[in-house]
């Protein structure tokens, strides 16, 4: 997949998308730029993103463009809201950079002149042994002030959430890119912006959509169903039977978020990272650490349910359909209405939904002469005595059956750089016991070697998480009644 789901709904926001770029067109609105054009870009469109949000009994339409070398501006406000067709206690706005241009403009300065010397020095050099090797040295050196820079504009970069915190582009690497740098441009893409500021504002959002916007018509850049760092998801205007088709000036089609730059930030603003959307049901890959459903307590209040219910005020009280483990990450689907979760629920009970999952076992499974492949039957019921552990019980524990095959033998270095030989194996449960995959690992009825990180019936190191991901989800849709099928990357 390279490119994000829509995390809410478009059809709204796309309304008055269309009107925008009439308003654009006849110049009403205007795009301004803000610093020198290259001559190979001067030609090229914009990226324009637009939210639907709503404060009290008023509508606020936020406008952006992307990136921090343009701006769009409005003279006459009333005029644009009447075009619009909004009412006198609505608003426009037009939302700023996250962070000021001056600033990454300073942050780039320090360096800028030394990095534009060695440049000019490198291609200076000619083609000989001793200048190939100086021009190498050189090369480093620029490259490293480079990245100096880099790391000091990311270091400006924080972001509203919808958790009512305040995160640093910094923590969304750590959180969503696995702690490396992020691509130039990350947080200038429309949809970082428009959140971050519903967010910064207390607004709730209803819609939202980005739209592709050139001023004269270009057959070069709307022959292909892609723009850069974007994919098209939609036609909304007319119907279109190729990509090569060209569009008529006054046709729009929406964009969806990028994969490179905003699949890092927006799951930060959002506190979630959503696979699947629509009017019924949502389903989102869960990160370790959060909790499926709220637990007793203030601090066990932050959850998945919760997080859903922030961003969705018309779902239903109770949209978990099934539950991951805090510690497992991975897919799980929630119903938006009580009918989806209706539906869902029977498949769930039914054993109508397919999962699979992946793990690593704390040891080499060949050595105990496991099989390479096969089903286990165990029975388990809760050690009242030590909650919430499940204990083997034979008379009174529930069946759990699990299959499972072995993929592969590795080498794993924990955080305290630990190595040692593990094996990496996929899980497919039948039933869906309480920590059935981790007692079919660790339980001497099972394979007798715990699932790495299990700090229940095994051992976690500090910094390490349980090496337990639901990385396969295929269920019947409750509504539409298609057969859907998820997949989710293991990240490790």
């Amino acid at each position: 997949m390279n490119f994000m789901f829509p995390p809410f709904q478009e059809e709204d926001a796309f309304k008055y998308c269309r009107k925008i770029k009439a308003l654009l067109d006849k110049k009403q609105i205007r795009i301004k730029q803000l610093s020198s054009l290259s001559e190979e870009r001067k030609d090229n469109g914009l990226m324009i993103g637009l939210c639907v949000a709503c404060a009290d009994s008023s509508v606020k339409i936020l406008l952006c463009c992307s990136g921090i070398s343009k701006d769009l501006e409005i003279d006459n406000d009333s005029k644009i809201k009447s075009e619009l067709g909004l009412s006198a206690n609505d608003e426009v706005i037009i939302v700023s950079p996250i962070v000021n241009p001056s600033l990454i403009e300073n942050a780039l300065c320090e360096n800028d002149k030394e990095i534009h010397l060695l440049t000019d020095k490198i291609n200076s050099f000619g083609e000989d042994r001793k200048s190939l090797e100086e021009k190498k040295v050189l090369t480093k050196k620029r490259n490293d002030l480079c990245l100096e820079s880099q790391k000091k504009v990311f270091d400006l970069y924080k972001f509203h959430s919808f958790q009512n915190k305040i995160i640093s582009l910094k923590a969304a690497c750590a959180l969503y890119n696995k702690n490396k740098l992020p691509p130039t441009g990350t947080g200038e893409c429309c949809a970082p912006k428009l959140l971050d500021y519903t967010c910064k504002n207390n607004l709730n959002v209803k819609s939202m959509c980005e739209f592709f916007y050139e001023s004269a018509y270009s057959t070069n850049s709307l022959q292909t169903k892609e723009t850069p760092e974007c994919t098209v998801t939609s036609i909304q205007t007319t119907e279109r039977s190729e990509a090569s088709v060209p569009l008529n000036q006054n046709q729009i089609f929406t964009i969806q978020p990028c994969n490179s730059r905003c699949s890092i930030v927006l799951p930060a603003i959002l506190g979630l990272r959503i696979i699947y959307r629509d009017d019924y049901i949502i389903v989102v890959n869960k990160q370790s650490g959060l909790l499926s459903v709220p637990g007793r307590g203030i601090d066990k209040q932050d959850c998945i349910v919760n997080r859903i219910k922030k961003l969705y005020p018309f779902c239903i009280e109770q949209p978990a359909v099934h539950r991951l483990d805090m510690e497992t990450s991975g897919l799980m689907v929630l119903a938006f209405t009580k009918e989806a979760h209706k539906k869902l629920h029977r498949q769930f009970e039914n054993g109508e939904v397919e999962k699979k999952y992946i793990a690593l076992i704390d040891g080499v499974l060949a050595k105990k002469k496991i099989a390479n492949e096969g089903t286990m039957e165990l029975y388990f019921r809760l050690d009242i005595n030590n909650r919430p552990h499940q204990i083997w019980d034979e008379i009174n524990g529930k069946k759990a059956v699990t299959q499972w095959k072995i993929m592969d033998t590795e080498n794993y270095i924990s955080p305290s750089n630990n190595k040692r030989a593990v094996t990496r194996v996929l899980f497919t449960p039948h039933t869906g016991r309480t920590h059935q995959l981790r007692l079919a690992s660790s339980d001497s009825h099972g394979f007798g070697l715990p699932i790495i990180g299990d700090s229940l019936y095994g051992k976690c190191e500090e910094g390490e998480r349980l090496m337990l991901h639901a990385a396969y989800l295929s269920f019947t849709h409750p509504v539409t009644k298609h057969r859907m099928t998820f997949k989710s990357e293991c990240e490790f």
